[in-house]
This record gives C-alpha cells, sequence and structure tokens, in this order.
C-alpha cells in the first residue's frame, strides 16, 4: 500500500517508516519537526492541527499510520496537550474519511488505563476492559480519540485499529534497566511494562494488514516486564490489594496482550534480555 506516516521523525516513526519499507509498503513520511538524516525517504514538513494540511498529506495515499502527537504528559501545559492531540487526531481521522482512506492505524496510550497507578488497578494483568482511567490531560486526548474513532468509523466505514503503547525503549535504552532493579517502585507507574521499537513497528504493519472491522482498541506491549523479578513476586509486594485475574508466568507481562495478539496477531519478539549482559545485571 502507499501508507502515510505521520510523526515519521520520532522514534516510533523511524522504525515504522524502515519497517513498512522493508516489506513492501511505499511511505509518505511527516512530522512538523525535521527529518533525521536516515529516514529513508523524503520528509514532507506539516502541522496537522491545520486540517487543510492533514488531508494534503493524506491525499493520493491509501492508509494512514498516525503517530504525530505530543507524546507524554508534562511537555507542554496541559490545556495544550489536550487540545493540540485531540485536534491532530480529529483532523487525521476526519481526512481520512473524507479521501476514502482503506485503514487508520493511530497511536493510542496505555495511559487511558489508569496510569500512573498512583491509584492502584482493579486487577492484573491489566487489559482492554480496565478503560476508561485518564489521569492526566495527555490521557484524555488519547481516551477522546478513541471516541473519535469509534464513531467515525462507524460513519465512514474505514477500519480503525488504535494502538495503547507501553513505554517506548531503543535496543540502546536498555543499557538502563539494571538501574530499575533495586526499587520495584520506580517503575510501578506502568506495571513494569515497556516495548521495543522493532515490536512497535510491527503492531503498526500488523495494524495495516488484519482483517479488522470498526474501531478497535488493543494493549501494545512486551511478553515480559522490565524487572529481573517474578510478576507475582513484584504484584504482591507493590501492590498486595491487586488481585490477579487469572495466572501469569514467572515474568510475564502485567499488561495484557492477549488482545493484540487475537484481533492482530501480534507476538513480541524483542526483550531486554536480548541485550543485558551477565555484567551489565552485576
Amino acid at each position: 500500500m502507499r501508507v502515510c506516516v505521520t510523526g515519521a521523525s520520532g522514534k516510533a516513526g523511524r522504525a515504522t517508516v524502515a519497517h513498512l519499507l522493508a516489506y513492501g509498503h511505499q511511505v509518505v513520511a511527516t512530522d512538523v519537526e525535521p527529518a533525521p538524516a536516515d529516514l529513508g525517504v523524503p520528509l514532507l514538513r506539516a502541522d496537522l492541527t491545520a486540517y487543510g494540511q492533514a488531508v494534503e498529506v493524506l491525499h493520493g495515499t491509501e492508509a494512514v499510520v498516525h503517530l504525530a502527537n505530543i507524546p507524554a504528559p508534562g511537555l507542554r501545559t496541559p490545556a495544550l496537550t489536550l487540545s493540540a492531540n485531540t485536534t491532530m487526531n480529529s483532523n487525521v481521522f476526519l481526512g481520512a474519511a473524507q479521501l476514502g482512506l482503506t485503514r487508520v492505524v493511530w497511536a493510542s496510550s496505555e495511559t487511558t488505563l489508569g496510569l500512573p497507578f498512583d491509584t492502584p488497578p482493579r486487577y492484573a494483568p491489566v487489559d482492554e476492559a480496565h478503560f476508561p482511567v485518564p489521569t492526566t490531560t495527555y490521557a484524555l486526548s488519547k481516551v477522546v480519540s478513541e471516541s473519535l474513532a469509534e464513531h467515525i468509523a462507524a460513519w465512514s466505514g474505514i477500519p480503525f485499529v488504535g494502538l495503547r503503547l507501553s513505554n517506548i525503549f531503543l535496543p540502546e535504552d536498555y543499557r538502563r534497566v539494571p538501574s530499575f532493579w533495586a526499587d520495584p517502585h520506580s517503575r510501578k507507574w506502568n506495571l513494569w511494562g515497556y516495548i521495543d521499537v522493532r515490536d512497535v513497528a510491527e503492531a503498526c504493519r500488523l495494524g495495516l494488514e488484519a482483517p479488522v472491522a470498526g474501531a478497535r482498541n488493543v494493549i501494545i506491549a512486551a511478553a515480559d516486564t522490565i524487572m529481573d523479578r517474578p510478576s507475582v513476586e513484584l504484584l504482591a509486594e507493590v501492590f498486595p490489594e491487586v488481585r490477579l485475574s487469572r495466572e501469569v508466568g514467572e515474568f510475564e507481562t502485567l499488561l495484557a496482550i492477549d488482545g493484540a495478539r487475537d484481533l492482530l496477531g501480534f507476538a513480541p519478539q524483542y526483550s531486554w534480555r536480548d541485550h543485558v549482559t551477565g555484567a551489565d545485571r552485576a
């Protein structure tokens, strides 16, 4: 397909552009920021908070992987984060409907599920039903956008796939992982979850290609936690009041990825364990 990738200069965007190209897709890359030197395709600079620019970058494409947003709370003021993200998302969604695209894949967030877990989750593993629990305007922008996607998908007949992405790690980020282990509270905010950027790119490709109808939203996380201790032990120490809804494997993620597996065939391939050596663990 000819696919528009928004937010192409970001870490998820760069990986997704490369991954789609490797699978034979044509990519139209866009971002408000300059292109990295190794993007692999020309970059069209555009501000997606302007509807006209959003329509222009989508014109002539068949599908969009929409990753452009203010990527986390605390980077901009709360009101701007909410307004900018929801405006970008609504512009891309409505533009896709106006132009008759065949698929919208977009970056929602694990934060829609109640992160950071200053208030403990109701149960674990946290799954798609643990929604909506926005605690910041960033999370609220994603909750609002999931509602927008649901209705625009119904009006247009275009399948929408929202990826509730966990905390994205580049391979070079894994050198920091052992520093998390001494204090299990340091990463409790997302139940010790993470996702490799290469698995994000794969999830985006699967979102484009999987048979999907309507608007669906799934958690995208690694198969394991970021910690070197068993998941049940971590939960018992940090969130003793939280019940397990099912058995979990020794180091299994507590952000359930069953929905992504069933909908998209998503099976994360990458782990910090492939990168952290015995010397790093010492």
